[in-house]
């Protein structure tokens, strides 16, 4: 098996680009160029819409190594694939993650790197992660109560995850942004405080619409906090917000930018404004699964080419039909949407 044969014919040896043929193309004409690839299932806390609190983590053995990973990776990037993002499970609490960032980072065509963390081991690695050449980090915090933060995650960390945050500012990552869970009859109070921290320590505050994923399948449509109310309170409390001029419109988010010039804040409406005609995303699972959809209830086993002695074009291949059996979207607001079976934590954030 040669591991780092070439996708001959992706690159355009000219400019590094793909040619447009080579492009991980659904049946929808969306194009794919951004990889989640979560490398853990475990995590250091238990988020009742995430994971249960007692839970079976995966065999460590089930786990790809790092050199798969980046192998999936290259081929990937000779297709098109130019932004990862690492996810979990909490993805730090997987050993020596800077090594990763660091041997992704060195692959062609890829030129972004990101990573989604609870914040909890921030702190210590925010200086490693960035040396190694990570550059935008998402942290997971859906309040800015103590008391309310073990309610939701049934673990202590409040205050490492506020160090984390301050300390990834710190060392370099601009911005920084917060990801913030909305429930209705619940988060509705969180709203404010979690606005005016970003405000006030020049990080980013995302809204991220209760989405069926949970431990127990409780999620109904009533319970999600939708994004016109979010935007409502905040311009009640703080002031007017416009949409961004910037908005990219294949990201997840969208941006709002308060009048007053101090800040910014994005929407990810899943379910009341689903982007799912505009989505660019494939993901990996820790136990190399891809998916491709959150909520796809079919996966492609890559990790079995990867240790079966395949060829990089049988990988490359399998990403052509996992992208190309795309559905055209998630279908929450329908009868027809049927939950997959894996939590969050085990498909990745």
């Amino acid at each position: 098996m040669n591991a780092s044969l070439p996708i001959l014919g992706a690159f355009d040896l000219r400019d590094g680009s793909i040619a447009a043929d080579d492009r991980l193309i659904d049946s929808f004409g969306r194009v794919h160029n951004n990889l989640r690839i979560s490398v853990t299932d475990r995590c250091n806390i238990r988020c009742s819409y995430c994971m249960p609190e007692a839970v079976a983590f995966m065999p460590r053995s089930d786990l790809l190594s790092f050199e798969e990973i980046v192998r999936f990776a290259r081929v990937a990037a000779g297709l098109g694939i130019d932004k990862i993002r690492l996810t979990g499970g909490e993805p730090l609490v997987r050993r020596d993650l800077p090594k990763l960032v660091a041997m992704l980072a060195e692959i062609a065509g890829i030129k972004d790197i990101g990573l989604t963390t609870n914040g909890i081991l921030l702190a210590d690695l925010a200086a490693d992660l960035w040396n190694a050449g990570l550059r935008r980090i998402n942290v997971s915090l859906d309040t800015m109560n103590p008391a309310k933060f073990v309610e939701i995650t049934r673990r202590p960390g409040f205050e490492q995850v506020i160090e984390g945050i301050l300390r990834a500012r710190q060392v370099g990552f601009d911005p920084v942004k917060i990801n913030a869970l909305a429930i209705k009859n619940f988060t509705e109070d969180e709203v404010i405080p979690l606005a005016e921290f970003a405000r006030s320590n020049g990080l980013e505050i995302r809204f991220i619409e209760y989405m069926p994923l949970d431990e127990v399948g409780r999620w109904r449509r009533s319970m999600v906090l939708f994004a016109a109310d979010i935007l409502e309170i905040l311009t009640k409390g703080i002031g007017p917000l416009a949409p961004a001029a910037d908005n990219d419109p294949r990201a997840p988010a969208l941006d709002y930018v308060y009048a007053d010039g101090r800040g910014r804040v994005g929407m990810i409406a899943s379910v009341s404004r689903p982007f799912c005609m505009s989505c660019n995303r494939i993901r990996l699972t820790a136990d190399g699964k891809l998916r491709n959809c959150l909520f796809a209830v079919e996966e492609t086993d890559v990790r079995a080419l990867l240790r079966g002695g395949e060829r990089d074009e049988s990988i490359a291949l399998a990403l052509r039909a996992s992208v190309a059996g795309k559905l055209e979207g998630h279908e929450i607001n329908s009868a027809r949407f049927v939950k997959p079976d894996r939590l969050m934590h085990s498909i990745g954030g």
